[in-house]
């Protein structure tokens, strides 16, 4: 048998065809009615209690087709030095952004859903050259989760977050790092946690944003911010949480329609990034429109709604019992979908060593806040490894 472990350049390029065939499809696209709660037909007077409004997504989508440059975002992927290498039958593509500094640290950071690998692409450059020259800096892996974007697309069941743990371990390995830092978020987050419960040999420290623990039986003796944030989690569940059902239980059901219309992939992951950002009002408030549509973008070309959808199918129930041992920091971001007590966090992580809150940001803090997010993992890695 042979083994292909070569790594290999990877170019993000998708043909003019595929590029109009995208416009052509939103020039047709046939639209609800409007929402109910809304009172105008303005973008100005939308209520995203039902969703994505009809008047903002037709606007948003109007700037797809016509304004829109999906070059600018493969010049920009391509300059990061993306590879790809085939790890246990799946290909996976990565960033890999080498720091100047002989001492810098071996990160690997991992996105999450309904991102993609764009959201580390925001921050490398800045993990790896720090502006102040004593800062530690960081040679950056970013790997696109299997089923995401440009890495291919698992073709057998058992992709679960352990098995791309081991293959983020694989890769680290074929990249000559043999002891490494990791961080992330949501799936990122949960891929992180795996590193160290699986390989806490190799993994020096590790950094997250969304902790995810088992809920206790007591919420326990919680502090005003802490009762609040936990209110607020809990009214996040109730009222928003049906997309991680959905893409648990039927993830092929709704490939169909968001690999088939690009309003729909639009809408799906947009609504996302309303809800779950510390915007005020509009989602570009805190991100730019152009790194939205990134986002969107990728998932249409690469049409991995569905494959990206299984990771949850392959993950659900989660896990959350695996006790961490290896040093650990968190950051609360303000806005963040989940917030939890941190009495809960420390039952799994063990030697939880770094705590902080985060004034601004939300769910997608590299790119809502990218500098705030590198100063918040920088400092704590600068704790734990000092």
């Amino acid at each position: 048998m042979t083994i292909d472990d070569a790594i290999r350049p990877f170019e993000l390029k998708v043909d003019e065809a595929r590029v109009a065939d995208l416009r052509d499809r939103l020039a047709r696209a046939r639209l609800p009615e409007r929402e109910t709660v809304s009172v105008g037909d303005a973008s100005s007077d939308a209520d995203w209690s039902q969703g994505v409004p009809r008047a903002y997504l037709t606007e948003l989508a109007e700037y797809w087709a016509t304004q829109y440059d999906w070059r600018r975002l493969e010049d920009e992927f391509n300059a990061h030095d993306p590879a790809v290498t085939r790890i246990d039958g799946v290909d996976i593509v990565f960033l890999h952004v080498r720091s100047s500094h002989a001492d810098a640290v071996p990160l690997v950071l991992t996105h999450g859903w309904p991102s993609s690998v764009i959201e580390p692409l925001e921050v490398a450059r800045a993990f790896a050259e720090p502006n102040d020259p004593e800062a530690p800096a960081f040679h950056v892996v970013a790997p696109a989760l299997p089923g995401f974007g440009p890495s291919g697309k698992p073709v057998e069941t058992g992709w679960s977050v352990d098995r791309t743990a081991d293959a983020w371990s694989v890769l680290m390995s074929r990249l000559g790092y043999e002891r490494f830092v990791a961080a992330g978020g949501d799936w990122g987050g949960r891929v992180t946690a795996a590193l160290a419960v699986r390989h806490p040999d190799r993994v020096a420290a590790i950094h997250s944003f969304t902790p995810y623990v088992e809920v206790p039986p007591e919420d326990g003796d919680l502090d005003e911010r802490e009762a609040a944030n936990l209110a607020e989690t809990r009214a996040f569940w109730q009222r928003g949480g049906g997309y991680s059902l959905e893409q648990s239980t039927r993830p092929q059901t709704l490939a169909y329609a968001l690999t088939d219309s690009p309003i729909g992939q639009l809408a799906w992951i947009v609504e996302k990034f309303h809800g779950w950002t510390d915007n005020d009002g509009r989602p570009e408030d805190i991100v730019a429109r152009d790194r939205i549509l990134d986002t969107v973008s990728l998932y249409w070309f690469t049409a991995s709604a569905g494959s990206s959808a299984r990771f949850y199918w392959e993950n659900f129930p989660p896990d959350n019992r695996a006790p961490i041992e290896v040093p650990s920091a968190v950051t609360v971001f303000a806005r963040e979908i989940e917030r939890l007590p941190r009495a809960w966090v420390e039952r799994r992580f063990r030697d939880l060593r770094v705590w902080s809150y985060a004034p601004r940001g939300g769910h997608f803090p590299m790119l809502e806040v990218p500098g705030d997010y590198v100063a918040e993992v920088r400092r704590a890695f600068c704790a734990m490894l000092s």
